[in-house]
């Protein structure tokens, strides 16, 4: 799950994690719309943007981890804040992981990786 406000943002990370072998789920437009959609769509990581509208992503990040049908979905808190205490606010928030913006792709998917890896889930084989 994809949950990312700004349109260019989200369709380059769908396009780039769809080049990964990565299947992308469902796509949210603010926090009240990801919390949504974890709960229905039940995705096995959430990229979540700091900014949202509507709902925050920090609050969005509270309300997953505190649904007992969401709580042990990883979260990795995207942000272009790249402050140490922006990490720590996100990780005291729920989020597993944090990565800056703009996206460097090795990097992210080694993140996504770890956590999927960590829950029992095979990433998609590298080309």
């Amino acid at each position: 799950l994809i949950a990312e406000d700004e349109t260019i943002i989200r369709l380059d990370l769908r396009e780039l994690l769809e080049g990964a072998g990565f299947e992308v789920c469902a796509e949210a437009r603010d926090g009240e719309e990801a919390v949504a959609l974890a709960l229905s769509e039940k995705p096995d990581l959430i990229l979540l943007d700091m900014s949202l509208p509507v709902v925050d992503g920090w609050e969005a990040a509270r309300q997953i981890k505190a649904n007992p049908l969401s709580a042990g979905l990883p979260l990795i808190a995207l942000t272009a804040h790249a402050m140490a205490a922006d990490r720590e606010r996100a990780m005291s928030a729920g989020c597993d992981d944090f990565d800056t913006k703009p996206v460097e792709l090795p990097r992210l998917l080694a993140k996504m990786e770890t956590l999927l890896k960590a829950k029992g889930i095979a990433p998609p084989e590298k080309a």
